[in-house]
């Protein structure tokens, strides 16, 4: 006789992924929404099959409205505050971390004072993965990050003459080995390479990080960087934000570069992220450069920070032409010297061959129908605009219909051709564009260079020629100063102990008594006080805002009603808006530095409201290069 079965309950079953750590169990995320306004912390549960790698800075998946994102954790909680659903991390990405605390409250800082989403700054911050590399197994030191209780030290070390830079700062690196890890962070590949060998000729290990390295070259370096005691790391300006172990001194080379700006929104700068990262971890902080920019001139001013400079003079000879002759004519003696114990360098301001075209006869300006000016690229070329690059065989002055031209503005190959008239039989080297020379060979030679491009020479210069120097000061924008008085000392250390510095410019310019003592000091004081007198940056604080063309009166007026209600800064001063093309337009904020984070917090909150009503992302730049 048979007997039914006993009755079974189904067993109940608990997803693994379900089942949450019984440490911690809860992980405060930065999430990439994708979405302006979700810029805060999420909270999310760790399961604990996965809690033994969910660590701060490990990146990790979830789920985000639908879909599946990308997040890095912040913080490991007992507790969360959200009363509803948790929903649980699906998997951890890579088990290496990619960010320590401090890095993250960086980050964070670095987002707050760019108005943007943190996500955006880590994009630059932390290389991409690359799976390979995470399954590499790399030593784990346990804390990594330095605990200082200095205050750290500021400081400014100018360049001397004769000693190339790149050598300076490896001697600088190599000795503050002895306190820690060093950061450099240089401004572009090119002297990251030079900075590299440098280092690489003291027989002294280093990392690099920078853009023109393979994906899992940069990616492997930066996670080494993290867990190699006592090392170099050399990058460009993203690696201002690698959390080096044991890190001790950041040094910032040629600080007042352009190239310190991050080209892609929200526009940080590497001097201003150092100076977040210094307060954040105490870490000795060193500027280099020949001339400091006027935010660092203006810190020296004020004792905030050390200038630092040995004592030198320069022979230093200035010409002046009245008639507008490339090479004035008490030039050329010394020039032929100056070949006969080496090669002499020429300084040009343009590339090209003639970067305007005048009529010889009146003097008006020629331009074409769409607006733009003329320009002749060869000796045998016809005008053509610059813009819309239609050429011009038969042209002919719209004023007075004479069709002889002048060329106004000369290139370096314009140039090239009455140097080598006036100084027949020499070899002559260009360097500008796509065919800069690194190096040449310490023989008699002219070498013709624009600005950055000047070759190096073992042994120096016989002479070093700036041509048309006062051109190199007359940019519109407000950093022309800086930028000349840093080019004009940067070549001039290029000449030989024995050489000169012949400069084709006034001698009531107070750039040559500045070179001759090697101190640009008294201009530096001039301009700071002009500054301050209007005042301009860095006596204010900067903000250039870009958007559509259609809301701008509106967003004007919005601005000036705030201000009228005192919810941004009386000091805020609005300029614009300003056309920008056809369909975008922006303005320019001025604000009293000290009131600078309660206008930076409207604007945060301006974006994030527009970010709510789905209008228009607006283009926010706080302390910009160039307005």
């Amino acid at each position: 006789m048979s007997t039914s079965g006993r009755l079974r309950l189904k067993a109940q079953v608990i997803a693994r992924d379900h089942i949450p750590a019984s440490d911690k169990p809860f992980a405060r995320l930065w999430v990439d929404t994708g979405v302006y306004h979700l810029d805060e912390v999420f909270d999310y549960s760790v399961p604990e099959f996965l809690s033994i790698f969910v660590n701060v800075g490990v990146r990790v998946q979830v789920p985000f409205n639908g879909r599946e994102v990308e997040a890095i954790v912040v913080e490991r909680s007992s507790e969360s505050h959200i009363t509803g659903t948790i929903r649980p991390i699906t998997k951890v990405l890579s088990r290496h971390p990619v960010a320590t605390k401090n890095s993250l409250k960086l980050i964070a800082q670095v987002a707050t004072h760019w108005c943007t989403n943190p996500f955006d700054i880590l994009r630059s911050a932390i290389p991409p993965r690359v799976a390979r590399v995470d399954k590499i197994e790399l030593p784990r030191n346990g804390e990594i990050e330095r605990v200082n209780s200095g205050a750290g030290l500021l400081s400014f070390i100018a360049f001397t003459p004769q000693t190339p830079p790149d050598i300076s700062l490896a001697s600088l690196a190599v000795s503050a080995l002895a306190a820690g890890s060093v950061l450099v962070i240089a401004p572009d590949e090119a002297d990251v390479v030079a900075i590299c060998s440098a280092i690489d000729s003291l027989g002294f290990a280093y990392l690099r990080l920078d853009s023109a390295q393979s994906r899992d070259v940069r990616y492997e370096n930066y996670l080494k960087s993290m867990t190699t005691d006592n090392i170099i790391v050399i990058g460009a300006r993203s690696a201002i934000f690698t959390p080096v172990n044991n890190l001790a001194t950041i040094f910032i080379y040629k600080e007042s570069s352009h190239e310190h700006y991050e080209i892609r929104s929200p526009g940080w700068n590497v001097r201003d992220v150092a100076f977040l990262r210094h307060g954040l971890e105490h870490l000795n902080l060193v500027f280099t450069g020949y001339v400091p920019s006027l935010e660092i001139s203006k810190l020296i001013e004020d004792k905030a920070l050390n200038y630092i400079s040995d004592s030198c003079r320069l022979r230093v000879k200035n010409y002046s032409s009245n008639d507008g002759a490339l090479l004035p004519g008490g030039i050329f003696t010394d020039i032929r010297k100056a070949l006969s114990i080496g090669p002499v360098l020429f300084l040009i301001t343009r590339k090209g061959y003639g970067n305007a075209v005048v009529c010889a006869h009146c003097r008006n300006m020629a331009m074409c129908s769409c607006g733009a000016r003329l320009v002749v690229n060869s000796k045998t070329a016809s005008p053509s605009c610059t813009i819309c690059l239609k050429t011009f065989p038969e042209w002919s002055c719209k004023f007075c219909q004479r069709n002889k031209q002048y060329i106004a503005g000369r290139g370096i190959e314009r140039a090239a051709e009455e140097i080598s008239r006036a100084f027949m039989g020499f070899p002559i080297f260009l360097s500008y564009g796509d065919v800069i020379k690194k190096e040449i060979a310490h023989k008699t030679a002219i070498v013709i260079a624009t600005p950055g491009a000047a070759p190096k020479v073992s042994g120096g210069y016989g002479a070093v020629v700036i041509l048309e120097g006062l051109k190199f000061f007359s940019h519109p924008d407000l950093r022309a100063q800086e930028r000349a008085r840093e080019l004009f000392f940067e070549t001039a250390a290029m000449v030989s102990p024995d050489g000169a510095v012949l400069l084709c410019i006034d001698s009531g310019h107070p750039i040559n008594s500045a070179l001759m003592r090697w101190n640009p000091g008294l201009m530096i004081q001039t301009e700071l006080a002009e500054h301050q007198e209007i005042p301009l940056p860095p006596f204010v604080s900067s903000f250039v805002i870009t958007g559509p063309l259609d809301e701008f009166t509106g967003l004007v007026n919005g601005l000036q009603k705030a201000m009228t209600d005192e919810r941004i800064p009386a000091s805020t001063k609005i300029f614009g808006p300003i056309p920008v093309g056809k369909l975008k337009s922006k303005i320019v904020l001025y604000c009293a530095t000290q009131d600078s984070q309660n206008l930076t917090a409207f604007l945060h909150e301006l974006q994030r409201r527009r970010s709510i009503a789905k209008k228009e992302h607006l283009v926010i730049r706080v302390d910009p290069y160039s307005l």
